[in-house]
């Protein structure tokens, strides 16, 4: 890789991820009230529009050879090989947050449900793993392309720079929140990761992020913001599970991958 373009992706890289914890630009002027939708989802929505923007004319422009795996090929036999268990891990993701939130005491429209439980994380899923994996973990195992682990380092990093990106949304939160929820996204990182260097396929952990993120739909449903003991106690030894997982899976040699 030529140094210029390495430098090129590490700056798109600092800037979505900046982009994408801020809310900048638009926390700036983004301030929409319907009904009783919490105003950030908008400003947020219209911040992943922003990065979506941005990301595309940086790469078509700067780095148009950048491989994001934005592709067909490899989808249908990663649904087949990975779907199943990403599926039974968003669903225990959803027995999680309903044990620990009931009894439910707000009762949302059905415009909250699906902006704040549906369509703000299809923006999510895609940022995040626009420049954690299709960036960040491409450009790690790029540096490393000499080491015969490569790949697995790259996950590896990526998954703990994503599970420590996520402590900014819990620092009002206990420490045993904090570290619960560092683990349980470093162990999921590492399950998108495996997912997407084993297919070469950037729209399955689009896919899988999606699925579980929209797991944690009862949170419209109860007044509580944070995790109740229950919830850490059932997620985080999954996800655990689910990081050595694909910690082994990444030691065997790709079975579907097409040429990235």
């Amino acid at each position: 890789m030529k140094k210029r373009e390495f430098i090129y992706i590490a700056v798109l890289t600092l800037l979505i991820a900046f982009m994408d914890i801020t809310g900048i630009p638009g926390a700036f002027f983004v301030h929409i009230q319907v009904a009783d939708i919490e105003p950030v989802y908008f400003t947020l929505m219209v911040n992943f529009l922003f990065i979506g923007v941005a990301a595309y004319l940086f790469l078509r422009t700067l780095c148009p050879a950048w491989d994001l795996g934005f592709r067909k090929k490899g989808l249908v036999d990663g649904l087949k090989k990975y779907g199943i268990i990403g599926a039974l891990v968003a669903a225990v993701g959803f027995l999680a947050f309903y044990v620990g939130l009931s009894p439910f005491d707000r009762q949302p429209s059905i415009g909250k449900v699906l902006i704040e439980g549906v369509v703000y994380y299809i923006g999510v899923a895609i940022i995040e793993e626009l420049y954690v994996r299709g960036l960040l973990l491409n450009l790690i195992e790029k540096m490393l392309i000499k080491s015969k682990n490569s790949t697995l380092i790259a996950v590896v990093l990526s998954s703990v720079i994503f599970g420590a990106g996520h402590i900014f949304g819990v620092l009002n939160q206990t420490l045993l929140v904090i570290v619960s929820k560092v683990v349980w996204t470093i162990g999921m990182g590492m399950f998108f990761g495996m997912v997407y260097k084993k297919t070469n396929n950037l729209w399955l952990p689009i896919m899988f992020h999606f699925m579980i993120n929209v797991c944690a739909l009862p949170y419209c449903f109860s007044s509580i913001n944070g995790y109740a003991d229950l919830t850490l106690y059932i997620v985080v030894p999954v996800y655990i599970i689910l990081g050595i997982y694909s910690f082994i899976e990444l030691k065997k040699k790709r079975e579907i991958s097409g040429v990235g």
